[in-house]
């Protein structure tokens, strides 16, 4: 394996979150007891709908694609999984950690970014949509599992992990939340991990699925300069061994040395920064979380690489395309139509637009179908939109 050898364990930070320097919960609870904070966070999360779902939500292929390509839910835990060894190496905060990583996604529409570019689309002038302020949403307010609040009540902290970008007009609207896209500086350790960790799972498993597509091929990754030593080494060191394999070793490599890097850059930029606490963490002018100069330029490489090969090769823009317009289609209809939404969501949505008007209405349909999973979106048109179908 490349890479030096770090410490699995590292000792805690004094800048890490700990229960003792958390700011709580929305509403007061009593201790978990025989776990802590995060660990309670972390398994709300697990139980919750909305995680269940990505099993069914794309990742780049169409669920229906095929069974051995990463769905959403897949992606989540391979986050949580490269997060995990990251925060254990740096003495990080590793149940915190691990609950962002696994609500990171849970905002995310059917059908990966081109249904989230599709509502928000849809929704432009009627309040937006963006998938980082949609977890929060979800975390909020939209799961209904207890008695005493709507949403999950998770810690300030792992909301606030679940945002890496907001307008400033939508940080006002959020609160305290939303503060460093109003005041300036960064979130916790805990959060700018993850949001790291998200890049190199995606850009890993996405040069997997590609090339197991057939839409990259092995011979223009051995082009790429973050790919092109590891398929060097590989092949070096087993010469005789099947493609598939090849292709398996080079991605335990390409995580291993994103990792490796990510690791040794942090240490650095955390000892030369020194804080002593979390309130100096996000009074930082930059992330202390980070690759280095050369592995970011090369990390950025690949995704350029993935941008221009794979999400806009024909194949995939064909999907896209389609199922770009079955959202578009399903949004304007039941913005137009509410009676045809099922009891429930059809209730919120006149709730909603009683409250707040047609902005009301958009933001209850725009939850209903970001709910949603490819497999039922795709029934959804079917029965709003084929005379022959069973409504």
């Amino acid at each position: 394996m490349t890479g030096a050898v770090t410490t699995p364990f590292a000792s805690p930070l004094p800048c890490a979150v700990s229960e003792q320097n958390s700011r709580g919960r929305r509403y007061s609870e009593p201790h978990p007891g025989h776990r802590n904070q995060f660990q309670r966070d972390r398994d709300r999360i697990i139980h919750s709908a909305a995680f269940r779902r990505l099993e069914y939500k794309t990742q780049v292929f169409v669920n229906h694609e095929g069974d051995l390509y990463r769905t959403r839910l897949t992606h989540t835990l391979e986050v949580g999984q490269i997060s995990r060894t990251c925060a254990q190496a740096l003495g990080l905060n590793v149940d915190l950690v691990e609950a962002i990583a696994l609500a990171h996604d849970l905002g995310h529409t059917p059908f990966g970014h081109a249904g989230q570019d599709a509502l928000a689309a849809c929704m432009e002038g009627l309040g937006g949509f963006e998938h980082n302020i949609q977890s929060l949403r979800v975390v909020d307010e939209l799961e209904t599992r207890y008695a005493e609040f709507d949403g999950l009540n998770l810690t300030f902290e792992s909301r606030e992990g679940l945002l890496k970008r907001c307008s400033r007009d939508k940080a006002i609207q959020l609160g305290d939340v939303a503060a460093r896209f109003i005041d300036g500086g960064q979130p916790t350790l805990e959060a700018q991990l993850v949001n790291v960790c998200d890049g190199i799972a995606y850009n890993s498993h996405d040069v997997d699925d590609g090339l197991r597509s057939g839409l990259i091929s092995v011979t223009e990754c051995r082009h790429n300069e973050l790919l092109a030593p590891l398929f060097a080494e590989v092949e070096s060191a087993y010469p005789q061994l099947n493609e598939r394999r090849v292709i398996y070793e080079v991605v335990r490599r390409m995580i291993n040395v994103q990792v490796e890097d990510l690791i040794a850059e942090s240490r650095r930029r955390i000892h030369q920064a020194a804080p002593s606490s979390v309130e100096q963490v996000r009074k930082c002018d930059k992330p202390l979380i980070g690759f280095s100069a050369d592995m970011a330029r090369r990390h950025q490489l690949l995704k350029d690489f993935l941008f221009a090969r794979l999400y806009r090769h024909y194949r995939v823009a064909r999907m896209v395309n389609k199922m770009q317009r079955v959202v578009n289609e399903i949004f304007h209809l039941l913005l137009d139509e509410p009676n045809l939404m099922p009891d429930q969501p059809r209730r919120l949505a006149a709730h909603a637009a009683a409250k707040y008007g047609r902005r009301g209405h958009a933001r209850a349909v725009s939850d209903y179908i970001a709910g949603m999973t490819d497999r039922f979106a795709l029934e959804e048109h079917r029965r709003l939109f084929r005379p022959e179908e069973l409504t």
